[in-house]
């Protein structure tokens, strides 16, 4: 089995220790609804609405295809303007179901929680919320599609409010279990705000792995040197006066990584040391420089 990853220059392992089924739930309704286990009924109207669960196993011969859902119907007034207009807003919000329920658990608050805070400005990180209920779920779908609507949006706008979350697949590097969580927010304007966060897992202590535990105590200062160095060696393939580059996009540290078979990558948001053309920029920092900085078995036996 090969695993592929879009984002990455490098690819974890592709030892077959997990594999990934997606399993969807499509939604093309007139003011029909539909029942979803815990997000619930959505009449859409012409929108494309996509709830479901990714689901997948421990081993390569054991799927799990369960789903899990939510109850979400669509407010009265925002259906009747749907059909006024023909234009809903696109909601697709997909949850991790696997047979590792902490994994699930800790996975699917972070999607919770770029579903709550649904409209980050274009240089901002999504900000940490208590998102976890159901209620504060509804509520803030509620407020994204009805802002679609509001007063001083143009009535004759084609145009529909896209709200994506899911979670994605990206291997493993030894025992660590590899996910992304990647969202989209659309409303209005030249283009949308795309949003990815790297989440590592260890299954021996059934935890998340930040880059604070994989660092061995005091070395903080040598790996954002290291970052540095290869942020600018990410310069070099987009901007050979890398002086100038910088004084208009300066590096910044940042702790969302992920582990691959050949280094730690870190990944950037849009705006972030770039413009937004430039996309998510991912800079690498091979193993061989991290030796006594990076704790020993984050590196690959």
């Amino acid at each position: 089995m090969l695993i592929t990853t879009q984002s990455a220059t490098t690819k974890p392992s592709s030892a077959q220790q997990l594999t990934i089924k997606p399993s969807r739930l499509r939604l093309m309704t007139m003011l029909g609804g539909l029942r979803l286990g815990g997000l619930g009924k959505l009449g859409m109207l012409g929108s494309g609405v996509l709830l479901g669960a990714i689901s997948l196993s421990a081993s390569a011969s054991t799927l799990i295809s369960s789903s899990d859902y939510l109850d979400y119907e669509l407010p009265q007034n925002i259906q009747e303007q749907c059909i006024e207009r023909d234009n809903c807003p696109k909601i697709e919000v997909k949850y991790l179901k696997s047979n590792h329920d902490w994994i699930n658990k800790i996975t699917n608050a972070r999607i919770d929680n770029l579903v709550v805070n649904s409209k980050p400005s274009e240089s901002s990180p999504i900000t940490v919320k208590n998102s976890g209920n159901s209620k504060v779920i509804k509520a803030a779908i509620d407020d994204f599609v009805a802002s679609q609507f509001s007063d001083d949006m143009p009535t004759s706008s084609s145009w529909s409010y896209t709200l994506t979350v899911k979670p994605d697949y990206l291997g493993h590097v030894d025992n660590f279990e590899l996910f992304e969580v990647n969202s989209y927010v659309f409303t209005g304007g030249a283009h949308g705000m795309p949003y990815s966060e790297y989440l590592i897992f260890d299954p021996s202590t059934k935890k998340q792995v930040r880059l604070e535990d994989m660092l061995q105590k005091g070395k903080k200062s040598d790996f954002e040197s290291l970052a540095y160095d290869a942020y600018k060696t990410w310069v070099k393939t987009v901007d050979q006066d890398i002086i100038g580059y910088e004084k208009n996009w300066p590096f910044t540290p940042n702790d969302n990584v992920t582990l691959t078979d050949k280094s730690i990558n870190i990944r950037y948001q849009h705006y972030s040391i770039g413009p937004y053309a430039y996309g998510m920029p991912i800079i690498s920092i091979p193993y061989d420089k991290l030796r006594g900085i990076i704790k020993p078995h984050f590196s690959p036996k």
